[in-house]
């Protein structure tokens, strides 16, 4: 029920726009965390490739069939551990929308991320996380432990930019504003950031 329930939600139009941005300059062989149904799919660049799509729920699988099928991208499934059988240094680029907020641990699944990637290879994401403004973190923090349990694992308390520059990335730029819909869920960060050279 809910990778059907998480496919519905994130794949509103409503969001066309925002995945639209976070795809834009990806190119080559890419990887993507939480392929989900597809959903990013018909928003990839032509110069996109191939995408290693971490996706452990065969339900989600089944539902990104009518999205790989409009697509000229070439999709390879791997499961939570797929990153680890990747050759280091061996990817292009990476992908990631909505997905930090709910994986048990981020810090290990983005230093696989980026053993894998290229040096200086490009890592886009979007993700909702924790809000600067006190009344609204106050909310996250009182709501975080219900949508844990409703949402498939999701936490609103979450700060997608400190996650990504803990595991080593360099943020090369990065957006930070509230969308449409109700502020505990509504803060959204889109970022781009880079494996270190060295």
């Amino acid at each position: 029920v809910m990778p059907r329930l998480i496919g519905v939600v994130c794949g509103n139009t409503f969001f066309d726009s925002w995945r639209r941005r976070v795809c834009e300059g990806l190119e080559g062989n890419i990887i993507e965390l939480g392929f989900g149904s597809g959903t990013n799919l018909p928003f990839l660049p032509a110069a996109v490739r191939h995408v290693v799509a971490v996706e452990p729920s065969l339900t989600a699988r089944a539902g990104a069939q009518s999205r790989m099928r409009a697509s000229n991208v070439g999709i390879e499934f791997v499961d939570l551990d797929g990153p680890e059988s990747l050759g280091a240094n061996s990817l292009d680029g990476a992908l990631c929308a909505f997905t930090l907020c709910s994986v048990l641990d981020p810090d290990a699944i983005l230093r696989q991320l980026l053993r894998v990637l290229k040096p200086d290879a490009a890592f886009h994401f979007l993700e909702h996380g924790l809000a600067p403004d006190s009344h609204t973190a106050l909310w996250q923090h009182r709501l975080n432990g219900l949508e844990q349990r409703v949402a498939g694992g999701c936490r609103l308390t979450r700060d997608p930019l400190e996650l990504v520059s803990a595991a080593g990335f360099e943020i090369e730029s990065s957006v930070q504003e509230y969308a449409k819909g109700p502020k505990p869920w509504s803060y959204f960060t889109l970022g781009v950031a880079r494996k270190p050279l060295s």
